[in-house]
């Protein structure tokens, strides 16, 4: 492959990111997993009771105005009922709420009448009624039972519970078909009742489970990341026990050795103190570097981290270039550009597509005039408004934020911009000067190079 078709293909990979990018978000596509699969869950449920509605409404419509009527307005209390009832038992499932037992009980006698008003319904059918009447009240004393079970289950919590409620669903029906219809059709308006309540049942109790299972891998998630941080605490912790446990030991020691000394006006005093001074700025001077070698990341290992990091939180993540022979400290300083940056995208927005760009503006004719320039680019969509993390925010402040990100690349004559671009996207972009020395071995690689660079990222 050659360096040019690296290029183009890179090009083309960078804009069809930025056009994703910049693409105005939706109500849905704001959602995280978790919450699409509540809302999927609960707009379907919310269906059942609409589609038990307008296939009653249909089914009726052959059945004269005076049999229907009384029909169609249980079916219309019956299905206001389900939709309150799959509303609270839903927010109940996740937590939010008592569980809705009057409710569920009106919804479960409201069932029952509404089968009985079919039944009557077909006891004072006209002899020998077309096909369809009787089709019609059969399918909709069905409808009550089914729909009554189905969209009940949701509102228990145990499985046994559920099947229970299918056979009284089942046997309920049965005993009321048999004191106002002939046992033919009682026993079959039961078995097309365990058959509908069944199907539905199992569908409710799937999708709940469903839904707790991803609110429990979200959960899991945010417990995951919160360990890596109280981890990483930890190792701070321990490094610094291990800096200042044994010289704080020693000018304890020494202290009170010199102390004694001081009593008995023995010059050895000073020497003991002066030994305590020793150790005490070789503790400050070790204790700064653990700080340093904690504060200060690795380009390279940041942008893989950046990578892994936001496609696990379900964000498609591009990098293109690689630090490949960026001096240390431009490196240093970009590391942090990309810590923060994606510390903002995961904290303040909900996005879907990050862009990370590094790339080496070659110097000027002359070096004195123009150096090189080493340029990051972090490019997101998902910004909540215009103004998110932008300079004055509280990220911001106290060393922190794009205030702090400022005053460390100003040490290395840095600068750095961050602003709107375009709808709901934000861009980030942080430049640091190149050393003349230094400036012809650093720069993003090409060709062959390209491509390892970008295998290592991927």
């Amino acid at each position: 492959m050659t360096g040019t078709g690296d290029d183009e293909d890179a090009a083309t990979y960078g804009a069809t990111a930025q056009a994703a990018i910049r693409r105005p978000r939706t109500w849905w596509g704001r959602k995280g997993t978790a919450a699409k699969v509540e809302s999927y869950t609960r707009i379907s449920f919310h269906l059942f009771p609409v589609a038990q509605l307008v296939t009653a409404l249909l089914s009726l419509t052959p059945v004269p105005a005076r049999s229907a009527l009384p029909v169609a307005g249980a079916v219309l209390v019956h299905v206001v009922l389900g939709l309150r009832l799959t509303g609270q038992a839903l927010d109940w499932a996740a937590g939010r709420r008592a569980q809705p037992r009057r409710l569920l009980s009106a919804y479960v006698a409201c069932s029952f009448a509404g089968a009985a008003i079919a039944a009557l319904v077909l006891v004072k059918l006209p002899d020998d009624p077309p096909d369809t009447y009787y089709t019609a009240c059969a399918g909709t004393y069905v409808l009550f039972l089914a729909f009554g079970c189905g969209l009940g289950v949701l509102a228990l919590r145990t499985h046994r519970q559920s099947l229970v409620a299918v056979a009284v669903a089942t046997f309920g029906g049965w005993l009321l078909g048999s004191a106002l219809l002939p046992a033919p059709a009682a026993a079959a308006l039961a078995l097309s009742t365990l058959l509908s309540a069944g199907g539905l049942t199992l569908a409710s109790r799937f999708s709940v489970w469903l839904l707790h299972a991803v609110y429990e891998l979200d959960e899991a998630r945010h417990t995951r990341a919160r360990l890596a941080v109280a981890e990483e605490r930890l190792r701070f912790g321990r490094d610094l026990h291990d800096v200042l446990g044994r010289n704080l030991s020693v000018i304890a020691l020494k202290s009170e050795l010199a102390v004694r000394l001081a009593r008995r006006d023995r010059p050895e005093a000073v020497e003991q103190m002066e030994e305590v001074q020793r150790i005490a700025q070789e503790s400050q001077r070790e204790v700064r570097e653990v700080v340093r070698g904690y504060r200060e990341p690795d380009l390279f290992t940041e942008l893989l981290g950046a990578q892994g990091v936001l496609s696990a939180a379900g964000i498609t993540c591009t990098v293109t270039g690689t630090p490949t022979g960026l001096p240390r400290p431009v490196q240093a300083a970009l590391a942090w550009v990309v810590r923060e940056a994606v510390t903002n995208v995961l904290r303040h927005g909900n996005a879907a597509h990050c862009r990370i760009a590094l790339t080496v503006l070659p110097a000027g004719p002359r070096a004195k005039d123009r150096p090189a320039v080493a340029e990051l680019t972090v490019e997101n969509d998902g910004a909540p408004s215009a103004s998110a993390s932008a300079p004055g925010s509280p990220d911001s402040t106290g060393g922190h934020g794009l205030a702090g990100l400022r005053e460390r690349l100003a040490a290395e004559r840095g600068t750095l911009e961050a602003g709107p671009a375009g709808k709901s996207a934000f861009r980030l972009v942080a430049r640091v000067p190149v050393p003349a020395g230094e400036a012809a071995e650093a720069g993003v690689p090409a060709g062959d190079a390209s491509e390892r660079a970008r295998q290592e990222l991927e």
